[in-house]
Formats: C-alpha cells, structure tokens, sequence
C-alpha cells in the first residue's frame, strides 16, 4: 500500500461495479491529457475501460464558448463492457461554458464538480446565464462540489516558480489529482509521465506535479467528500495488454501486416481530421520498415502509394471523407491496374467539410460506388478500437492475395475512443504470401490469373524476362496489351467483379443465446458497442434479440441471405440516412427497418435499446417515418435564424 493510500485508509470506501467519468472544459484547458492520465492508470490498474472523447470544430474557438469545449468520457468497470457510457456519473465542468454543454447528459443524483474560479461574471454571460446556475432548483438532483481549483492550482505551484497564466493552466492536473483520490488511484505513474512529457521544461513538470497532488490532498483534506470509491479490476482473459486507441490499433495492424507479407510499409497521406494521428504513429516506426510521405494533397499521396504498389511495396493511403472524394479517380486506377493497395478512410461528418471532429458512418456508398465506370473495391470495416488492428491485418492481407485496393471504413468514434488491447504474438498470425510473378521459359503475361483467385501477377519492375507495362487504358486479359475491343473491355470488367465478388469471407456470426429470437440487429463499425449493450438490456428484460456486426461490407458473407430471412424483422442501426438498409433490401427479401442517426455523436446504448422496445410495441416503423415528416415539416415552416441553437429533431430512437 502506498504511502497516499494510507493516508486516506480512514476514509470509508464504497466499492462500485463501475463509473463514467466526463471531464469538461476549454479546448485549451488539457481535457484531453487529463483524460488520457486518467485512462492510463485504469489500463495499469486492470479495468474493463472505454473512452470517448469529443473535440471542437474550431482550432481556435472564443474562449469560455460553447463552440470551444472540449470533454473527454471514460467507463471503467470491473466487468467486460463495450461503450463509454451512455451519460456519466461524475461530471467536472471547467468552466460555464463546459457545465452548459454538458449538465444535461449527467445522471440524475450524479456528482458535479465545478471549478468555481471560472464562474465569474463575464464567464456566466458568454453562454447566457445571468447569475450561477447552481443555486437553482436544476440542480438540487445533483451532489454538487464547488471547488476553486484555478486558485488553488496556481497557489500550489508557486515553488515551480511559474508565471500566472502557466500556473492556471496546471488547473486540469489539479482536477485529475482530485478524481484520483476520489476512485483511489495513485499518482507515481502520472508524476512519470508529466516528468518525460515537460523534461526540456523542468519548472512546468515541477508545476503539473505540485498541481496534481494538490488535488488530491484537498480531496484527502476537504470534508465534502465523505466516502471514496473503489472499482476492482475486470476478470480478462489471461495476455499482455494496453490501452489503445483506434487509429494507433490500425497502425500497428498495418505495420503487422508487412510484417507477414515480408513488405516495407509506404504510407502516403495528407493530413485531415480524424485520420490523422495513424500518420503521425506511422512516423515513429522507420526501423520496422515503414516510409511515411505526407504529400502536398490527397491526389498526391494515394498516387505515391499506387507507385509503391507497383514497385512492390504495401502502399497504403489515408484520409476521411472529403479526401476520399478527392481520391476517386486514383483509385479507378489501382482497380484497372489491380494492384494492392489499402486506403483507410475514418469517417466524420459531412457533406464537404462538415462536420470535422464529430463522428459519422455516412461514407458507405462513396466506399461501393464513388467512382466511374464499373470499378468494384472490397470494403472492410473494424467493430471497436482495439478490433482496428484486425481489420487492417484482413484488408492488407485481402489486397496482396486479389490484387485489388481495398477500402478500410473506420469512423470518428473508433479512431479516437480507447479500450484494452490484448497484444497479440505476430508468429500465431497467418503470413501474407505476396507471391511475386517469376520468370519462366515464356513472354511474362502481366495479367495471367490465378484460377483460384483471379489475381494477376505481380511482377517486381527490373526484374528479367518480366518486363511490362501498367496504366488507366483497358488491357487485354493475359497479355497486358492496350484493347480497345468491346469484347475483351466486356470479359475485363466481369473479371474484376468476379474477383471482388469470390473474396473469402467468414461467414456471418449470430449472436442469438436461446434461438427463440425473431428480431435481428444488425450493424456495422462502431455501433456495435451500443447495439450489443442494447441486446444485453433487452434480454435482461425477457425479450429475445439476435445480433450480427458486418465486418465485410463487400463482397457481403455468403450466409447473409440465410441469416437475414431466418428473423421477421431486422433492425440495421446506422450513423447516416439508411445506406446499409439500402443494400441489404437491394439484395434480400429481408423486412429491414432502419434506426438512424446523424448529429456527429455516436449511438447510445439508450437509444438503440429504445428503439427495440419501440419495435416490440409496434411502434418503431411509425416513428422513424415520424422523424422524416418532422423534418419537412420544419423545413417548410420554421423560421430558423442564423445562430439558432435550437435542436432539431430528435435523432434518438
């Protein structure tokens, strides 16, 4: 037992099952780091854990807005759980701004902490209170703390020697050093830590760290908290483990991946929101055979890493939704070349710019269909951060074995969430044979197939007796020769949707406990933590719900058809306007029912747990086409002015 531990051994504690947490405050207010501290010593202390955290649009938003606030979400618990949590337990609201971004999702007789310091005046007008809302009868369903951590941050790090405005930036370490205290946390790992970040800046290191234990010797000191609180680890399966974000997990995937191919890694990107960090991991990894280019524009890096294909490296791009259009042409010809390539796009809101931190699903059809002429890409897309590692390892290993791009759909709410990640050991992982054509006693034929695959060969340029050409002309099948006849462009394009469509797929799991169900939820990417938590209600509950998450997007799992007409009805949750209901009903006889959502925020397990009761009492259907007429209806006769903050209707189920 530690020495902090002792000290607050007297103090009663109350063992919880598990808690969510949301810290709230200034984009510049150290949310994120805070958060991230806090998520790292979860990891170490052995909780199940879940994060997600939420970012402003605007690089620079007016402080003390709401446009400006930016809050990070955590669950721990000492049980296997699969989101962040619908509303949180505890809120720390840093500011006006941060407590009316955000009271509204906190649980009714959960604790606030506010950081009083901030609720000045000026502050309260910026986001339209008049006086502090804290005395109001709103807020007599809350525990709510009052604590002057500004002052008392900027007091403790007098001995740093720092100047005012460093001091009070210390406040976020104040309230981390706070929350450790109250869930019995300890601070050596986070001392380390902000040690190693701040060691060029030794008197910001020294400030972060008198900060941090001033918190937590007010929570120790301070009679407002009369208990503290204990979540136990989670019972794991047994491997070494660490905490993982999505984009770092699909990063490591793609560097697993040239590993089993034998490959060097070339990552052509340019930076765009949310998908930008797995460059920036990628970066750290030249020794383990990984170039990083980061181009002028998006045209640039997807044509850098065809030229890396063909040169006989794994090239992969990255990018989001707008760079994905952007990328359109290229990869119509990476199709018509049929080289390997994997671009990854993390989904975020849109149309055009959009929404640029906020999470969406609605890249879907732009994925199947958002190129000319018939170009066929096969399309996988990851269930949960640490699942971003697998699904980079099948579509790298999907595109070197059919020769084809292959489309990675990741999203916002995968990339930047968080969970535990059993590392795995590369040698149980199957290789990725790239099988380089080799010279034989005849003329090399560049696009000579495998029967089983369709795969043409792959030939290294220089390499003797295999020289060749490559380019966007159609060519003839085997010989490679520029064609223009109506027959060999009819057989070619048959034959890459041939070999799109014959690509091996799992087949598709149900998860249906009794076999009594006759409803299905079916999902894909990162709505499966709220569907399976949904589920998991529902049956608590004593109504029977199969679910099944799509990785294959497509080609679609072989089983699709069967599965979907073994249940009267399926339910197809989806952050977009129904683009998977779409496919399903163009290709099955399904009674599909779409539950949809597209306000930047990913689903929560409330919503889709809703909708299902909603279906059980027949009432869903109504009430999506419900939503729909809503919207006309507004558009059609609501005024809106300009900077109405109105909500809109209601995307929850």
């Amino acid at each position: 037992m530690s020495t902090d531990q002792q000290q607050s051994a007297a103090r009663p504690v109350r063992e919880l099952d598990q808690v969510v947490i949301r810290i709230a405050g200034d984009s510049g207010d150290g949310m994120q780091l805070a958060g991230d501290r806090f998520t790292a010593e979860a990891a170490v202390f052995g909780n199940d854990l879940a994060t997600q955290p939420d970012f402003p649009a605007e690089i620079r938003a007016p402080q003390g807005t709401l446009p400006g606030v930016s809050s990070f979400q955590i669950r721990i618990a000492d049980h296997d759980i699969l989101t962040a949590g619908d509303r949180p337990d505890v809120l720390v609201a840093m500011n006006p701004a941060a407590l009316k971004a955000n009271i509204d999702a906190l649980r009714e007789g959960g604790t606030l902490l506010v950081n009083s310091d901030e609720f000045t005046r000026r502050n309260l007008a910026k986001v339209g209170y008049g006086t502090s809302p804290l005395a109001s009868p709103q807020f007599e369903q809350f525990r709510v703390h009052e604590v002057p951590m500004t002052s008392l941050a900027v007091k403790a790090v007098e001995p740093a020697g720092l100047g005012k405005k460093d001091a009070g930036r210390a406040k976020n370490m104040f309230a981390l050093g706070l929350l450790s205290w109250l869930y019995g946390r300890e601070l050596a790992a986070i001392e380390k830590f902000l040690g190693e970040k701040f060691a060029k800046l030794p008197a910001v290191a020294q400030g972060n760290v008198l900060a941090l234990r001033a918190g937590w010797n007010y929570g120790e000191t301070t009679e407002s908290f009369p208990v503290t609180f204990e979540v136990a680890p989670a019972p794991l399966p047994p491997g070494e483990y660490r905490q993982i974000t999505g984009n770092t997990a699909l990063a490591y995937g793609l560097l697993a991946a040239g590993r089993l191919a034998g490959l060097d890694v070339f990552f052509g990107s340019y930076p765009i929101t949310p998908a930008s960090d797995i460059l920036h991991e990628l970066s750290r990894h030249k020794a383990q055979g990984v170039l990083t280019f980061q181009a002028e524009d998006e045209i640039a890096a997807i044509g850098a890493a065809i030229g890396a294909s063909y040169g006989g490296a794994l090239g992969v791009t990255c990018t989001s939704g707008p760079g994905l259009a952007l990328k359109s042409e290229a990869i119509g010809l990476a199709v018509t070349t049929e080289l390997p390539l994997v671009i990854v796009c993390v989904q975020r809101g849109g149309p055009s710019t959009g929404l640029p931190t906020k999470t969406e699903q609605a890249d879907l059809l732009q994925a199947l269909h958002g190129r000319n002429g018939e170009s066929p890409v096969p399309v996988v897309a990851p269930r949960s951060p640490a699942d971003c590692f697998d699904a980079a390892v099948e579509a790298a290993r999907i595109a070197v074995t059919y020769r084809t791009p292959v489309l990675l759909l990741s999203d916002g709410a995968l990339a930047n969430g968080s969970e535990p990640w059993r590392i795995p050991d590369l040698d149980t992982l199957e290789p990725i044979d790239p099988d380089f054509a080799q010279a034989g006693e005849g003329p090399h034929l560049p696009y000579a197939r495998d029967p089983r695959t369709l795969a043409r060969d792959w030939a290294l340029p220089g390499t003797p007796g295999l020289a060749h050409r490559i380019g966007g002309l159609e060519k003839s099948n085997g010989a490679g020769n520029i064609s223009y006849a109506p027959a060999n462009h009819e057989l070619m394009t048959r034959l890459r949707r041939a070999k799109v469509d014959g690509i091996a797929t799992d087949d598709l799991e149900v998860d249906d406990l009794d076999k009594a169900a006759d409803l299905l939820v079916i999902g894909w990417g990162s709505s499966y933590g709220p569907i399976a938590e949904a589920v998991r209600r529902s049956r608590v509950q004593g109504r029977p719900v199969a679910h099944a998450q799509l990785r294959a997007l497509n080609p679609f799992p072989d089983n699709l058809g069967e599965v979907l007409a073994s249940y009267r009805r399926v339910i197809v949750p989806e952050m977009n306007l129904g683009q998977l209901s779409l496919l399903l009903k163009a290709a099955y006889p399904a009674d599909i029912q779409p539950l949809t959502k597209v306000s930047g925020m990913a689903f929560l397990a409330d919503e889709v747990h809703h909708a299902l009761l909603q279906e059980f009492d027949g009432t869903l259907a109504a009430t999506e086409r419900a939503r729909t007429a809503t919207a006309r209806a507004g558009a059609a006769h609501r005024k809106v002015r300009a900077d109405d903050d109105t909500t809109p209707p209601s995307d929850a189920a």
